[in-house]
């Protein structure tokens, strides 16, 4: 009999425990986020001149504007893969409680003149009751289910929206924002800059709760219930209780979502409440990397960004000097959208963040 050496000794529990992470990498995990933050923090000080990438000088109000809304999104796919990279649930209705966030607080302080302290009281009571509610009922079926249950909620919010009960709404052409509703900090183009830090900030306390969150005791049954739900069960654990926690944050980290959307934009637009919205925020989080909260937020940005840039594009000069045959696709940004999805992932089935890993495994990155 051929024995080898692990058979000659005992097995200890330094060969089960896990080994530590190499303090270089720890060190480096820990300090390109806070380079990261530093960097988008100064931006609005910054003049630097990119034409081909923004509208104008970096800290231009319309230049801020995007970026911000480009941040707000990255926090708002982070939500979605909270649900659907994190815990496995695929919903189609996340879109109606980003525009809970916007429409609760747009007619408190438009339509019922409450304060803006008051409105905001109300968006976290609203954001948290609807979602525990409506999420007791559509967790009560699995997977496809789930999916066609949030779907038809998110529907149902869509007309309701649409119809302007008591001409609350806007209907079609959506409510917009009283000019009296926001602080002075917050009101005017001279005041971008402190939309862009609201919007950052968002981001930041987004990605901090779930970063605790999917790292805490819940976060860890929300991965094992994405893995294998049935197993979480014969174990004794109530996955129903651990899928609805998931739901709730998710949701209501996404109503934030939709008031910081609200005052960047300046009101609240039906178009927040359709289930191409919430399709959307799939696109981003399978463009970054599913069960990566840095992939969601990349994904967010990248497709957020280019779907205002070709818009613009789409409608340039630049583009209507081109051959038909060119100039047809360039024009519609949904298709140049729709490609560059496509070849992501085809090329990158991992998401943009599969690309540090495949960094590593590179011979160059060893």
């Amino acid at each position: 009999m051929i024995r080898t050496a692990m058979a000659d000794r005992a097995v200890t529990v330094d060969d089960i425990r896990p080994h530590p992470e190499p303090a270089r990498r720890r060190l480096v995990r820990r300090a390109v986020p806070v380079a990261v933050v530093a960097l988008l923090a100064i931006l609005p000080f910054s003049t630097l001149d990119l034409p081909a990438l923004l509208p104008g000088v970096v800290n231009s109000p319309g230049s801020l504007q995007l970026l911000a809304i480009c941040l707000v999104f990255a926090g708002l796919a982070a939500t979605y893969d909270l649900l659907f990279g994190h815990t496995g649930l695929l919903s189609f209705g996340h879109a109606l409680y980003i525009a809970l966030g916007s429409y609760t607080v747009n007619i408190a302080v438009t339509k019922l003149g409450l304060s803006l302290p008051a409105a905001l009281l109300l968006a976290v009571l609203v954001g948290l009751v609807v979602p525990a509610l409506l999420g007791a009922v559509a967790l009560r079926v699995n997977g496809i289910a789930f999916s066609m249950v949030t779907l038809a909620m998110a529907q149902v919010g869509s007309i309701v929206v649409m119809s302007d009960p008591g001409r609350l709404t806007g209907g079609e052409e959506g409510l917009s924002l009283a000019p009296t509703a926001l602080p002075d900090f917050l009101s005017g183009v001279a005041n971008t800059a402190n939309l862009y830090w609201l919007a950052l900030g968002y981001l930041i306390l987004v990605l901090a709760v779930i970063g605790w969150a999917v790292n805490s005791e819940p976060g860890r049954v929300w991965q094992a219930i994405r893995e294998n739900e049935l197993r979480v069960s014969v174990l004794g654990l109530p996955s129903y209780h651990f899928r609805l926690l998931s739901f709730v944050v998710a949701s209501f980290l996404a109503m934030l979502g939709g008031v910081v959307h609200l005052f960047l934009v300046g009101g609240s637009s039906p178009q927040i409440t359709t289930s191409n919205f919430t399709l959307a925020f799939l696109v981003m989080v399978v463009l970054g990397g599913t069960g990566s909260r840095w992939g969601a937020m990349l994904g967010g940005v990248l497709y957020t960004y280019l779907d205002h840039r070709l818009a613009a594009l789409g409608t340039s000069d630049a583009v209507a000097n081109l051959p038909a045959v060119l100039r047809a696709p360039l024009s519609e940004p949904l298709f140049v959208l729709g490609v560059l999805f496509i070849v992501m992932v085809y090329f990158m089935p991992g998401g943009l963040a599969s690309l540090a890993t495949r960094l590593r495994r590179s011979p160059a990155g060893k």
